[in-house]
């Protein structure tokens, strides 16, 4: 194979891996192509979690064919009996005489003796090829392994101006149709949605992915609900507590009456206290992490938003802005308070910005500030 094949097949791979964009959480998103005298023998992509694994589907699809082929996976193929046998050992077993993986998995319990492993059994290893679009097909996994925290996306939406509601808080709608669609699939690839209760109060959100099947990759999974609720004012009545899906309530308040109430609605309550009147950010986001939680949308208003960015807990900004114009006296994106100098800006650099519908979408990634 020359390295034009190499990174020919492992786009493939990369492709593949995608299908399983919204179904394989908490698992990470893999795909695999295996290739022998140069023809595509067999393929496949991890579709769920608990469900055999990409190099697994790949090698029953090509059955003996796998005997001396090459075989192209996005991930470092496991090397630990979890809810499925490893991989590395499936690889072995089948004959195949090269393994080209984009990266390491950054799993602790794997860490690159799965490519070890594959290379004491004499089988050629290399690492690295599309290294860059492998990593993007989970961010929310490698940052959870490697940090034991969860990837922070934070949606907004507003108008030219940079305005998220009007004055009286009236904000539906600002985007259009194709930005709404485009909202859930972020939902649908999401562990966790979070909001504030402010948000709760507000609007009474639902917070669950709305997409056919087929958009959904034949998957219904509904992500956690995560609302910042410090003084349990979240009412029993709300109507995500209705839904399908759970719902997880971090608050500041040690009140075991307010706590049962929201219990018995069906909400899970857990006490991160920052003070009295506040939720520990960092102590949330790291207990999500904690339950296996990849990637988390926060979908919320300019004061928790501002506090997550302030904190450096906020690792992608997704602005959907739409082609109006509602004033000055409008609300506006962040709540920052204390921002008073030039200096004091927190920039931010633009990786994207393509058209959805009428609407623009910007992504962009907050640069962390070096300490003093």
């Amino acid at each position: 194979m020359t390295a034009v094949d190499d990174y020919s097949y492992m786009a493939r791979a990369v492709r593949l891996a995608q299908h399983g964009l919204y179904t394989t959480d908490p698992n990470p998103r893999v795909g695999c192509v295996l290739v022998r005298d140069g023809e595509v023998v067999g393929e496949g992509w991890h579709e769920r979690a608990g469900e055999p694994h990409a190099e697994v589907h790949a090698l029953g699809r090509a059955g003996e064919r796998a005997r001396g082929a090459t075989a192209y996976v996005t991930l470092e193929p496991c090397c630990h009996h979890g809810r499925t046998p490893p991989c590395s050992r499936a690889l072995i077993d089948a004959g195949v005489a090269r393994v080209v993986a984009a990266m390491e998995d950054p799993n602790p319990r794997v860490a690159g003796q799965g490519l070890a492993e594959l290379a004491s059994a004499g089988i050629p290893v290399q690492s690295g090829v599309l290294q860059e679009q492998a990593e993007a097909l989970n961010p929310g996994f490698i940052r959870r392994m490697r940090t034991g925290r969860p990837f922070v996306r934070c949606k907004l939406a507003m108008s030219l101006d940079g305005r998220t509601a009007m004055a009286s808080g009236e904000s539906k709608w600002i985007t259009a149709d194709a930005a709404r669609q485009d909202v859930h699939r972020l939902r649908a690839r999401s562990s966790a949605i979070m909001t504030g209760i402010g948000t709760v109060l507000a609007d009474d959100p639902s917070l669950t992915v709305r997409l056919d099947e087929r958009a959904a990759g034949g998957g219904s999974r509904q992500p956690l609900r995560v609302v910042l609720d410090p003084h349990l004012s979240m009412p029993p009545t709300a109507r995500m507590l209705s839904l399908a899906g759970d719902t997880l309530v971090f608050t500041a308040c040690n009140e075991p009456a307010l706590q049962r109430r929201l219990e018995g609605a069906g909400a899970r309550v857990v006490v991160l206290a920052d003070g009295p009147d506040a939720v520990d950010l960092t102590r949330a986001v790291e207990y999500l992490g904690a339950e296996q939680i990849n990637e988390v949308l926060l979908e919320t208003g300019a004061v928790l938003s501002g506090a997550m960015l302030r904190a450096g807990l906020i690792d992608e900004l997704v602005v959907y802005m739409a082609p109006h114009l509602m004033g000055d006296g409008a609300r506006g994106l962040f709540h920052m308070p204390g921002l008073d100098a030039m200096d004091q800006r927190l920039d931010v650099e633009i990786r994207d910005l393509r058209a959805v519908g009428t609407d623009w979408r910007i992504t962009a990634t907050p640069c962390r500030r070096s300490p003093p």
